[in-house]
């Protein structure tokens, strides 16, 4: 399967170097680009991507609006956003607005193809560190009990599936949950695409949410 690609940064430098990298790629494509958030929302519209790389300060609606337009009009479409700028806030507005990774613009051009690859497959790029600031930062504002429909939810699960969620929660990747749970690492794989299917949820960092709200895991 080719992998679609919107590039969406205000420097058109930069999106002529990203194009350059990802035109190299047999399973990737560069089918579309924009210079600001309003032109990424509707080129998005057009040619419904399956991932956008997302520069965060643009002109007029930055990257973070723009995340949260795309990811309502075209749900199927994944955003990764890349800035300059490491700053919990960025990654955590993104994260809220449905991005699924967050990566600087620093990274080199193989962590950038890996990660493009990643969120592709459905799965979540995002840095050990800003996860634990995440989880960090979420835990105080986890209520007292589950709500119905987040009990409801976790009862869809197997035994095993529920094993796999709390490793995931607890912020471990597929390779140590194999380690852990004495399971081969596609069998990993293949539980998580079954949990985010049972669950409604998009991506490995709704899983890790979901995990606290449901009370699967307590804070420490």
């Amino acid at each position: 399967m080719t992998i679609r690609i919107l590039i969406a940064d205000d420097e058109a430098l930069l999106r002529m170097a990203f194009s350059t990298i990802l035109e190299a790629q047999p399973d990737m494509a560069p089918v579309g680009e924009a210079a600001d958030g309003i032109q990424a929302v509707r080129v998005a519209r057009e040619l419904r991507p399956d991932v956008v790389l997302m520069d965060v300060r643009m002109p007029g609606t930055d990257g973070i609006e723009a995340t949260r337009q795309i990811i309502r009009i075209s749900p199927q479409s994944r955003v990764l956003i890349l800035t300059t700028f490491d700053l919990d806030e960025y990654a955590f507005a993104g994260l809220n607005a449905g991005a699924s990774g967050f990566l600087l613009k620093n990274t080199r051009p193989e962590e950038l193809l890996t990660a493009i690859r990643s969120v592709a497959a459905g799965d979540a790029v995002v840095s050990p560190r800003i996860t634990r600031r995440l989880l960090e930062n979420f835990r105080p504002h986890i209520p007292d009990g589950g709500s119905a429909d987040r009990d409801e939810r976790l009862s869809r699960l197997s035994a095993r599936e529920r094993e796999v969620l709390i490793q995931v929660g607890c912020g471990r990747s597929n390779t140590e949950i194999a380690a852990t749970l004495y399971l081969a690492e596609a069998t990993v794989k293949s539980h998580l695409g079954r949990i985010l299917h049972k669950l409604e949820l998009r991506d490995r960092i709704q899983a890790v949410i979901f995990a606290y709200e449901s009370r699967l895991i307590h804070p420490a």
